[in-house]
């Protein structure tokens, strides 16, 4: 590989075509203007902002957009809305923006997701993607052998997410274990199929299930303790009712890293069990799965390596640019049912001819290279450069929960496992739990409403009043323990200031 002569002499911003291409030889020279102006405005917009969000309510922000819009036009449209769009975003680079599972990404993985934009290839076919249809079957050989897989036998795929993930893994347990058993109605000679999972699973385990045909009632929920991970005993007493009731248990869906807690699934007794009742052990890890790059964490993903599948998502505890999701199988045979021949993508004759095909292993057929940018981030940081950033916000997760407890009017719901926690705040003297409930959803969102901080706010599994809590998603590792104490002693002024408000 040799370097040409580039993309001949450079232009000026307003020398560029307003139909210019990003691709092709003259490419780079159109795009270097472009990203000036956009990297100009990005700092405009984040500068107007001055915190994690903008101030305002909903109304507010729409307003401000359809103002941008009706105005921005032509070469100016660029800068205005690139502006725009830095002011009114959840910046989640601000240490005050810790509420979901939505990372800064590093800047170099950015910069390659650049690169993946301008050329803009599809991993549908070899010919769309020669070099990044090699780089993704590369890369998930790596991803194969870190989550303890064969990467001579394993198979996989970069996908949008968790959510895509976990409707690969369960769409492939109900074609293993009801293939030739299910008749015209759906429903196998042994009952119904069903699938267990935790009471703190993510929701896309049921909308799976609905996608599937199996319907979410078919979806079992297993109680959790109070750390919200999934009880061994209440999992095989589920287990064993549903075989007495002559249901099908097609799946064991265990959580390695719940979104709310972090919470991690018991999983080499999650295998143990699915074994035992011929199940599928699927493990959504799209969270907790970055703590396999960590020496100190992984040890707490004991039992992955005995799952049928597996989801992670390195635009969580990966630092990468959405979307950045993987799908894997501990064996490839069991990928089967996937297996799907468009003769204009890859014909009998080309696959022969040594010209491989990713098309049966994705639900997708256009897809992006997302495995570039991981790829040059894995080569950039090494396991080890990443693992430090999954210790770097764990131990900011133990220095929020210390400054929780250090405060008297907040109450930690349990020590953080991974880099998230729940709290919430209770003002002094006796409160009913509903009011308290609706102190907490209220302070958040005059937090929001002020641009002061994006906390998040979840409930508890059961019923009734008192399950309300705040939560810190801590996924900046360069966020300070003085940051994080400020942001907790941001949501207790809120906190009086609501209380303060409803008593006069």
């Amino acid at each position: 590989m040799t370097a040409g002569s580039g993309a001949g002499p450079e232009l000026r911003g307003e020398d560029v075509p307003l139909d210019a291409l990003a691709g092709g030889a003259g490419g780079p020279g159109a795009l270097g203007p472009l990203l000036a102006t956009v990297l100009d405005s990005l700092d405009a917009g984040t500068a107007l902002r001055s915190g994690p969000l903008p101030a305002g309510s909903p109304g507010e922000i729409a307003a401000l957009v359809a103002d941008a819009l009706s105005a921005a036009d032509g070469r100016g449209a660029l800068a205005r809305l690139t502006e725009l769009l830095a002011y009114g975003a959840a910046d989640p680079a601000d240490p005050a923006c810790a509420a979901h599972l939505h990372c800064p990404p590093l800047a170099v993985a950015a910069a390659a997701d650049l690169a993946v934009s301008a050329l803009n290839p599809s991993q549908d076919s070899w010919d769309q993607a020669p070099a990044a249809t090699a780089l993704e079957t590369a890369l998930l050989a790596e991803l194969a052998a870190l989550v303890g897989y064969d990467p001579a036998r394993a198979a996989g795929v970069l996908t949008s997410g968790g959510t895509e993930s976990n409707l690969m893994g369960l769409m492939l347990a109900r074609d293993q274990k009801l293939d030739g058993i299910v008749e015209l109605d759906g429903i196998p000679p042994g009952g119904r199929p069903c699938i267990l999972a935790s009471q703190a699973a993510h929701f896309s385990v049921q909308r799976a299930a609905a996608l599937l045909g199996l319907g979410e009632l078919a979806v079992i929920a297993v109680p959790v303790d109070h750390q919200l991970r999934m009880s061994t005993e209440e999992l095989e007493r589920a287990l064993a009712e549903a075989s007495w009731a002559g249901r099908t248990p097609i799946a064991v869906v265990a959580t390695a890293g719940t979104t709310d807690t972090g919470a991690i699934d018991p999983l080499n007794a999650a295998a143990d069990l699915a074994g035992r009742y011929g199940a599928w052990l699927h493990v959504d890890a799209a969270y907790g799965g970055g703590a396999l790059l960590s020496d100190r964490l992984a040890p707490l993903l004991d039992g992955i390596a005995r799952a049928d599948s597996v989801s992670l998502d390195w635009h969580k505890l990966g630092w990468q640019p959405a979307a950045a999701g993987v799908f894997l199988v501990r064996r490839a045979e069991t990928y089967v049912s996937l297996a799907r021949r468009a003769e204009y993508l890859n014909p009998v004759d080309d696959e022969q001819a040594g010209y491989p095909s990713l098309l049966g292993r994705s639900l997708r057929t256009t897809r992006r290279a997302d495995a570039f940018k991981l790829a040059v981030t894995l080569r950039t940081l090494g396991r080890a450069g990443l693992g430090g950033l999954v210790d770097a916000c764990h131990e900011l997760a133990l220095a929020a929960a210390a400054a929780v407890r250090a405060e008297p009017s907040l109450e930690l719901h349990a020590e953080p496992v991974l880099t998230a926690l729940l709290f919430r705040y209770r003002p002094p003297g006796p409160t009913d739990e509903a009011t308290v409930d609706e102190l907490n959803g209220q302070l958040r969102r005059l937090l929001l409403r002020t641009g002061r901080a994006v906390i998040g706010r979840t409930e508890l599994p059961g019923v009734g009043p008192g399950r309300v809590r705040l939560k810190l998603t801590l996924l900046n590792p360069h966020t300070t323990a003085g940051e994080v104490a400020a942001l907790v002693r941001e949501v207790v002024g809120a906190g009086r200031r609501v209380a303060g408000d409803r008593a006069g």
